[in-house]
């Protein structure tokens, strides 16, 4: 069936925040400026701020909803179903999870490219679908066994790739396999609250933008008071203040002041997340949760692609096939192979049907509100 005018423009607004988030972020990371003595230019390196935006972003999303809200109660015939009454507490697991991985991964972008980022979040799959055995009691299907293998061969091929282009950007090569590692640890954590989402929060039906507006409101306030204590623990050589503190929010914003495009990256990177999560959220509803997977990982190819043109990475044809393998992984576990399959004689379509209903972990593979 052809896709109406609306479900495109869902579609393509997905690929294009989605691309923005991450580049946007980048951006950011790329910028130098002089911070508030006014003396020395040094890197725009504030990983835990930028987290802050992007809950920022995320908290937004309740704004959204309820004028979604306050928009169907003016009908006649409301079409959302009344909410069931749940403690936001149950969101705060889940939360300080959501605010530890971006946090980490945030750290890890200033050490590696946009494009290696976004691939090695692909790594998310593995750690979900062991999780969702260990502690959902889930069976995983022989396809998703052999999609978390070939996703595995998949980050081998782009770590290699990574250690291969080290020479050619201004990440060394220390810097470049930590950042790698950190955002392997950081899925880890993505995937825990996955699983806590999956065990405790579904089966309240919330709707989606209200869970993602309020993990994004605890992620918002917590983290943006500890920037407090932040700005005095001292963090050495892996700080990029000039205080060398775990974060100067301070700085950041005497550096927003010499660069205001600082400023634009910044705001790309907030309004974008927002936009994001309700096009995500509106293409699984309009469309399926497959074409919501196939456009997440077009994002990778067209974050990969801006990257190039922009003159932020050197070609490197390992990219390609690192890509090429964490896309068939990717495929294997969400179930993209059963459509082939439908197609020779023998097949029917009971089982992409089944699949297609499956719920957060099978189906979808990430987080809520996340930007995987």
């Amino acid at each position: 069936m052809a896709w109406s005018r609306y479900q495109l423009g869902l579609a393509a607004l997905m690929l294009l925040t989605g691309s923005i988030n991450t580049l946007a972020a980048k951006w950011a990371d790329n910028f130098s400026a002089a911070g508030c003595s006014g003396k020395e230019e040094h890197s725009f390196q504030h990983p835990f701020l930028q987290a802050v935006g992007m809950f920022l972003g995320e908290f937004s999303c309740l704004g959204v909803f309820y004028l979604l809200v306050w928009r169907d109660r003016r009908r006649t015939e409301p079409s959302m179903a009344p909410s069931q009454p749940f403690s936001p507490l149950l969101f705060l697991p889940p939360a300080l999870c959501d605010m530890t991985g971006t946090s980490i991964m945030y750290v890890a972008l200033n050490m590696t490219s946009a494009s290696s980022f976004q691939m090695l979040r692909g790594s998310v799959i593995i750690f979900t679908g062991l999780l969702s055995v260990a502690f959902l009691g889930r069976r995983l299907e022989l396809s998703q066994w052999l999609g978390i293998l070939v996703t595995i061969v998949g980050l081998v091929v782009v770590g290699l790739a990574d250690l291969h282009s080290s020479h050619d950007q201004k990440h060394n090569l220390s810097q470049v396999i930590t950042g790698d590692l950190l955002i392997i640890m950081a899925q880890v954590i993505v995937a825990i609250q996955m699983v806590l989402e999956e065990k405790f929060v579904y089966k309240h039906d919330v709707h989606p933008l209200r869970a993602v507006g309020t993990e994004g409101f605890f992620g918002f306030i917590i983290l943006a008071l500890l920037l407090v204590p932040m700005y005095y623990i001292p963090a050495g050589s892996f700080s990029g203040n000039p205080r060398r503190t775990l974060e100067d929010a301070l700085d950041a914003f005497c550096q927003v002041g010499h660069r205001p495009l600082i400023a634009l990256a910044l705001l790309g990177n907030i309004s974008s997340i927002a936009f994001f999560n309700f096009a995500g959220i509106s293409v699984t509803k309009e469309i399926s949760a497959t074409t919501r997977m196939v456009l997440d990982s077009l994002r990778t190819l067209v974050i990969w692609a801006v990257s190039l043109a922009v003159g932020w990475e050197t070609f490197h044809g390992l990219e390609i096939l690192g890509f090429g393998v964490l896309l068939v992984g990717a495929a294997l576990y969400n179930g993209l192979h059963r459509p082939l399959l439908a197609c020779l004689p023998w097949h029917t379509d009971e089982a992409i049907t089944a699949a297609e209903r499956e719920g957060l972990l099978r189906g979808e593979s990430t987080a809520i509100n996340s930007e995987s």
